[in-house]
C-alpha cells in the first residue's frame, strides 16, 4: 500500500498559519554546496519567492541557483552592451556582432528553460493569460475611473 502526504487545503487555517510562518522566515537560503555571487542573490531572491516554501527542494534549489546566476549574466552582458555597443570590429576591420550578445542569446534560451522546468513561469504564478487578460480589464476599468471627478482619489485628497 502506498502512502501519500496529505496536503492542506490552500483555503484552510492552518495553511494560512504555515504561510505565515514561512513568510517571517524570510528568503530561502541555498543548500550548502552551492555558492551564489553577490549579484546573483536578488535574482535567486525573485525566484524562490515565485513558488510556496514548502515546495522547494535541494535539487530545485540548485537549478534556482543556475536560474539565478544566469539572469545576473545576462543583465551585467546587458549592460556592457549597451556601453560598447553590440557590434565590434573583427581583426580584418570589419563590425560584426559582438559575441556577448550570441551569449545573452545563449543564456536567455537557458533561462527560458529553467523557468519551465522550475515551474515559476508566469502561468504558474499568475495564472493563465485569458485570466491575466480579465485583470488587466479590471485595471483598466479602475484607471478610467480615477480621471472622474465625483469619485474621490488619494491624488485629489493629499
Amino acid at each position: 500500500m502506498k502512502v501519500t502526504a496529505k496536503r492542506n487545503r490552500s483555503d484552510s487555517s492552518s495553511a494560512a498559519v504555515i504561510a505565515a510562518q514561512n513568510a517571517a522566515k524570510g528568503s530561502l537560503a541555498p543548500p550548502n554546496h552551492i555558492t551564489l555571487r553577490m549579484c546573483d542573490r536578488e535574482f535567486w531572491d525573485a525566484v524562490v519567492s515565485a513558488r510556496a516554501r514548502s515546495t522547494w527542494n535541494d535539487s530545485d534549489l540548485s537549478i534556482a541557483a543556475t536560474l539565478a546566476r544566469a539572469q545576473a549574466d545576462v543583465e551585467r552582458l546587458h549592460n556592457e552592451i549597451d556601453r560598447e555597443g553590440e557590434t565590434v570590429t573583427a581583426a580584418n576591420g570589419c563590425p560584426i556582432i559582438s559575441p556577448k550578445v550570441k551569449i545573452v542569446e545563449m543564456l536567455t534560451k537557458r533561462i527560458i528553460s529553467l523557468v519551465r522546468i522550475l515551474h515559476v513561469h508566469a502561468e504558474a504564478t499568475v495564472g493563465k493569460s485569458e485570466d491575466s487578460a480579465k485583470g488587466l480589464a479590471n485595471e483598466r476599468t479602475a484607471r478610467a475611473a480615477e480621471t472622474d471627478d465625483l469619485i474621490p482619489t488619494l491624488r485629489a485628497v493629499g
